[in-house]
């Protein structure tokens, strides 16, 4: 089906100008009254909501099994933020553990939604997946932008990044094969989050960007636990945009043709967590999609393949007129859409 893209102009403002308006955008306001953030080293129990249902296209249904876990019960932990990034750290176990307890240990970053007086209050949240960055800045940008407009926001560390940096991660295979790891993890983050009281359960978002965007859309097809998806600069075909994009894509080419990765295992690997399989599953209605029309890192058949397969309705794939970097001047523009799908 072919799709109609909306276009999203901008003039080329500075960086400096984009956080600005982040921080003067009205923040939506809060239905309660002021609350107490957990203290740290707090302690309580969160409860898997993963869908165990079964899909009727085979090869969705052996994706589904290879990303899976049995849903149970489990721990989540309060501790200290580090300096300058969020109120608080929660940690938990990842559901797909690989035997390193310095990976295994999940770690979110929360930004604490506030009212107009600045008290912490009960609000809606967004879970944030970073990109590729070893600084997740991108990333930190999202969780500062959305928690200025009074989201509760929770930037979660991939397998290998911030507290969950390790030997195991050093090794270049680890960048296909803890994004498994990772789609679970990202997946029973929403039902940490969903355990806090100042968090609206029913109003759980997700955005990720670049690898955080690939995901995001991973996630997206694995059940519908989140409210709404926002997915940015990412797509389907990771093996294509491994093995063929530009800059960020052409450093992990390198690093896994470094470490003896062949084409091959390339290809198998990123088969595993492949958004396309899964695509057919997303909740296309509360699903967007922002892709760049001269991305190099990951191609614009990249974006259009997923949302194809994902069955976006017109004005749900939004194309920048940008590449990979300069999308970042489009903030603005993103943040406001954002936070209007998000009133609906």
């Amino acid at each position: 089906m072919q799709h109609r893209i909306t276009h999203v102009t901008q003039p080329p403002y500075l960086f400096s100008w984009v956080l600005l308006q982040l921080l003067l955008v009205p923040a939506i306001q809060s239905r309660t009254c002021a609350q107490e953030l957990p203290a740290a080293e707090t302690t309580w129990t969160a409860k898997d909501t993963l869908a165990e249902d079964s899909d009727p296209v085979a090869d969705a249904a052996d994706c589904l099994r290879g990303l899976r876990w049995t849903p149970g019960t489990f721990q989540v932990n309060a501790g200290a933020a580090s300096a300058d990034n969020g109120d608080l750290n929660l940690y938990f176990p990842s559901p797909r553990p690989v035997g390193d307890p310095g990976n295994d240990t999940v770690c979110l970053e929360w930004y604490a939604a506030r009212n107009a007086s600045g008290d912490v209050s009960r609000a809606p949240a967004f879970v944030i997946i970073h990109e590729s960055g070893r600084s997740m800045s991108v990333g930190r940008i999202f969780a500062r932008g959305l928690n200025a407009m009074g989201f509760h926001t929770f930037l979660i560390h991939l397998p290998g990044y911030g507290t969950r940096r390790t030997q195991l991660s050093e090794k270049p295979e680890f960048l296909l094969t803890g994004l498994r790891q990772a789609i679970a993890d990202v997946r029973r983050a929403r039902d940490a989050v969903a355990a806090l009281s100042l968090v609206e359960d029913n109003r759980i978002a997700l955005q990720g960007t670049s690898l955080g965007g690939f995901v995001a859309a991973t996630v997206a097809g694995l059940d519908r636990g989140y409210h709404k998806t926002f997915i940015l600069l990412a797509g389907g075909h990771i093996d294509e945009v491994v093995l063929g994009g530009a800059k960020d894509a052409a450093r992990i080419r390198q690093r896994l043709q470094d470490a003896g990765v062949s084409t091959q295992q390339i290809r198998e690997l990123a088969r595993q967590i492949e958004p396309l399989r899964l695509a057919h599953r997303v909740d296309a209605r509360n699903t967007w999609l922002y892709s760049a029309r001269y991305d190099t890192v990951v191609p614009p058949a990249s974006s259009s393949a997923f949302a194809a397969a994902a069955n976006l309705p017109d004005d749900h794939h939004i194309v920048m007129t940008a590449n990979h970097y300069s999308g970042v001047l489009f903030l603005p523009a993103v943040f406001a859409q954002i936070r209007s799908f998000m009133a609906e």
